[in-house]
């Protein structure tokens, strides 16, 4: 009986951890130092936000408001939100305004900026986009209007001045924007089109919400960030059961070297299908690049 009763609570609690405690109520700075291959410049720091997936009870908007907070904190030369603002389960209790979502965001800052790039979510839920097949999309349009850029296919260059020195930024639109069919979709992702707006020498990072993308990235850019896998949302000794990637564990999590060429998933804040994490803390990933 005591066997029993020890089995019945060690499952409770591991349910309760998995299915609130850690993705409602655990936040983590994950930091990741890197020396990419092709970059030529000085020291950078990037905070990400990746998978936010707004919805009370995991993620309410006072919880929103603590991580801009602690984002802040960081000290980050530019910060990136690497898409997926709606909720991606329907396990919520009540919906959070994407209007009042946008403003939150609008509050984080550092030297360089804070840019954004949509997820496949941001465009699934956007009906009216999806009977367009296109833009313009109800999320970038809301964080446009609360001043945070939004990037489509778009490349600017920064740092001039800066310790970094000059580097281009590059934002992809989604890899599975438009549903075509059952489970299939059509991207709005235009990498050659984006690449082209690169006009010099400098270092070049790419925003991708999927990761997918990165077998297919030409080293001129020496860093991609993605999020969309949460890790797998359950991992154990660096391995993810289920992944939404069509290569597995391989682009699951943390940082890859392929080549001369590296990418860094975050583990994001939110979760999609259900709402579990376990062994995939909510994160803000400090990304320290030279240092």
């Amino acid at each position: 009986m005591k066997g029993l009763l020890g089995v019945f609570l060690a499952g409770l609690f591991t349910s309760l951890y998995g299915f609130f405690i850690e993705p409602a109520l655990r936040l983590r700075v994950k930091r990741q130092r890197i020396r990419p291959v092709n970059w030529t410049g000085g020291e950078l720091k990037i905070a990400v936000l990746a998978d936010i997936h707004m919805g009370e009870p995991y993620v309410t908007l006072d919880r929103l408001k603590r991580i801009v907070t602690r984002t802040n904190a960081l000290g980050a030369d530019l910060i990136v939100i690497l898409g997926d603002l709606e909720v991606g389960h329907r396990f919520t209790t009540k919906k959070v305004s994407m209007e009042e979502t946008a403003k939150v965001l609008a509050d984080l800052s550092a030297p360089m900026g804070r840019f954004a790039i949509l997820g496949n979510h941001d465009w699934w839920h956007d009906r009216a986009a999806q009977a367009r097949g296109g833009g313009p999309n109800r999320i970038a349009e809301l964080l446009r209007a609360a001043g945070v850029p939004v990037m489509q296919n778009e490349a600017i260059r920064l740092g001039e001045g800066a310790a970094s020195g000059p580097f281009w930024l590059a934002g992809l639109d989604d890899q599975l924007a438009i549903g075509i069919g059952d489970m299939v979709f059509r991207g709005l992702d235009d990498l050659p089109g984006t690449e082209a707006q690169i006009t010099d020498d400098a270092p070049a990072i790419l925003l991708a919400h999927e990761p997918d993308i990165f077998p297919n990235v030409p080293n001129r850019f020496c860093l991609t960030l993605s999020g969309h896998t949460h890790g797998g949302q359950v991992r154990l000794f660096g391995y993810s059961p289920i992944v939404p990637s069509k290569f597995g564990n391989r682009y699951a999590y943390g940082h890859v070297r392929e080549g001369d060429r590296d990418l860094i998933v975050s583990g994001g804040i939110g979760c999609s299908i259900i709402p579990v994490r376990f062994g995939v803390v909510p994160e803000i990933t400090l990304i320290e690049i030279g240092v």
